[in-house]
């Protein structure tokens, strides 16, 4: 079976968090939380499981950066991705559809980067600002799984930040290629975990670091 090939070719392994991992919110925006414009499938779902973990990191005071898929007023930055799907280009700085989802409203001190490709990392200042938190890992929630989350999910471990991917906390409008890119990301580039099993982890990641947090 296919699971049997991976076993055999020593893929899937665990690496773990390093000491001072940061939340990454892969493009939750009002307009992927909508069926009718970029949405469907799972992603309102995966939107609210990522509250109490966003909480979790603010609570332990852990760095928390997002990502905005933005486009200039004319299109003009759109490039090919805009080729390839038109209806990005409705995503401009002021538009509704554009504006990060309520629930995981950024506060202030936490980072928000605008992209016009579909990684959070490629052609932003996102490494630069892990770099200066000191971050070592990176936990990916956001839309969809199949795009925007493998896409920066590559990028991240090619940073060569320790990668979690949390499994109920990201979205696709259709489940078939969600389920087989988190299969493929969890032998490949990341480790794969619930959102009760990353607040967990982050939580004992705190505790070793600061023995007073409980």
């Amino acid at each position: 079976m296919m699971d049997d090939v991976y076993q055999r070719q020593n893929f899937g392994n665990e690496v773990g968090l390093g000491r001072k991992p940061a939340l990454l919110i892969i493009d939750f925006q009002v307009g992927f939380a909508d069926p009718e414009v970029f949405g469907g499938g799972n992603v309102s779902d995966a939107i609210a499981a990522t509250i109490p973990l966003l909480a979790e990191f603010r609570r332990l005071r852990l760095p928390v950066a997002y990502s905005r898929a933005v486009f200039s007023d004319d299109g003009s930055d759109a490039g090919v991705f805009g080729m390839k799907v038109p209806g990005l280009k409705r995503l401009t700085n002021d538009a509704g559809i554009s504006q990060i989802v309520p629930e995981l409203a950024p506060e202030p001190g936490e980072y928000v980067v605008r992209k016009t490709g579909p990684s959070a990392f490629f052609g932003t200042s996102l490494t630069t600002w892990l770099m200066a938190q000191g971050v070592d890992s990176v936990v990916v929630t956001g839309a969809t799984t199949s795009g925007c989350v493998r896409a920066s999910v590559v990028d991240s471990i090619s940073y060569s930040y320790r990668t979690v991917v949390v499994t109920d906390c990201c979205g696709d409008r259709a489940l078939e290629p969600h389920s087989a890119n988190l299969f493929d990301i969890g032998q490949k580039y990341a480790d794969l975990l619930t959102a009760d099993e990353a607040i967990s982890a982050v939580r004992a990641v705190a505790g070793r670091n600061s023995p007073d947090i409980d």
